[in-house]
């Protein structure tokens, strides 16, 4: 098990604030339109988990075949942070994204699909991975009032994959060389620990030892106990009808 921290993540009403002060929607048409490049990119990375250097190197043939977009997207060798091709299912966010950019962007501008997906002024040039770092991070002060660095956008891509799939299955969609790199997903991030804590008071009693409390309003109290040592827990929550029997290294 890795020792590292769990890297910060987003949840899910976070990303979805992030996304629409990318998007711009009721912006000039001029705005609204860096508004939809800005948002596909962001759907890459926390949908598809690519990172920020490989959103960049992306050509409009990667994400738009045959008047469609694509259904997996193929992380080619070439551009891949660790020269390890991988192949990502595209969600269901990211292919409207994906149409949206082809109207809004390609459509009247292809000259060739082979050409860079995020062009500037000219095709051939690409956006840099500092444009879009400051273009995340501006949108994320203002929707959130923090900053967020594309790489958080992978890491949140990346957590949510380990909830529901094996640690293989993620080691692959993120291109890990070895499962080692992929371990620091397996640590509760702090929406694991509210998540768990909010699912304890559900229970008949509520967390035992503080009665049936409203955990949501309480949260500095249940963190105090958490923070005890186990002796202290113990002491704290009395007999209990579930352990009372055990001896002190059972418990």
């Amino acid at each position: 098990m890795s020792t590292a921290k769990p890297p910060k993540t987003l949840d899910v009403t976070d990303q979805q604030k992030l996304l629409d002060a990318l998007l711009k929607n009721g912006s000039p048409a001029k705005t609204h339109r860096k508004g939809i490049r800005n948002y596909l990119m962001a759907c890459l990375m926390l949908d598809a988990g690519l990172r920020v250097g490989e959103v960049v190197k992306l050509s409009v043939a990667d994400m738009w075949f045959k008047d469609s977009p694509v259904t997996s997207l193929v992380v080619h060798h070439t551009i891949a942070k660790n020269h390890r091709e991988r192949i990502v299912p595209v969600s269901a966010r990211l292919d409207v994204a994906i149409g949206n950019m082809y109207r809004a962007w390609w459509h009247n501008n292809l000259t060739s699909l082979i050409q860079y997906a995020f062009f500037t002024k000219k095709p051939e040039q690409t956006i840099t991975t500092r444009q879009i770092e400051n273009i995340i991070n501006s949108a994320a002060m203002k929707s959130l009032g923090r900053p967020v660095n594309p790489h958080m956008l992978r890491h949140t891509f990346a957590s949510q994959l380990m909830r529901v799939t094996s640690i293989r299955t993620v080691q692959e969609l993120l291109g890990h060389n070895h499962v080692t790199s992929t371990q620091i997903y397996t640590h509760p991030n702090e929406q694991d620990k509210k998540e768990a804590i909010e699912r304890a008071s559900d229970f008949p009693h509520g967390l035992h030892g503080f009665g049936d409390i409203d955990v949501k309003k309480n949260m500095n109290e249940v963190n105090k106990y958490m923070s005890l040592s186990k002796e202290e827990q113990i002491k704290q929550l009395g007999p209990h009808p579930l352990t009372d029997h055990l001896n002190e290294t059972d418990r």
